[in-house]
Parts: structure tokens; sequence; C-alpha cells
């Protein structure tokens, strides 16, 4: 695949400089780079995936004072 990446001219030059310290080709240096710099494909954060998988049946529940919900608890709780 080819990719056209636009510098600074600073930059393009560090990127050279590097890359001649490095023995490697400029593509090289620059693939390498990106590829460290990028999650894994497959990397999932387990919170991310977690958020949002309940549903507690009650559409308003966002909107409720924390206090009226625990409440609600401990009155399911003590007829339970």
């Amino acid at each position: 695949m080819s990719t056209i990446v636009h510098l600074s001219e600073e930059l393009a030059d560090r990127l050279a400089a590097e890359a001649a310290r490095r023995g490697v080709s400029v593509d090289e240096l620059t693939a390498e780079l990106l590829a460290a710099g990028l999650p894994a494909g497959e990397e999932v954060d387990a919170l991310e995936a977690f958020i949002g998988s309940g549903d507690s049946g009650d559409p308003s529940w966002a909107g409720r004072d924390t206090r009226e919900l625990r409440a609600e608890a401990a009155a399911r709780r003590t007829t339970a």
C-alpha cells in the first residue's frame, strides 16, 4: 500500500536523519513508527466493551436521584 504524507521540512529532515542513523530507508522507518503508534487491530478495552451492556428496564433511571434509587433497592431487599 502506498500513502502520501505531507511533513514539515524540519520533520522530514529529522526522519531522514533517524533513518540514516538506523541504516534503514525513510519508508521503513515511517512504517515502523506508524505501527508502533497505532493500537493493535484486535485490542479491546474491557470497560469500554462492558459499558451499555446492561438494561435496567427503567428508561428514566439516568435522571433519577441516587438517594431515591438506594431507597427503592433497600425496599426490594426487605420484601424479597
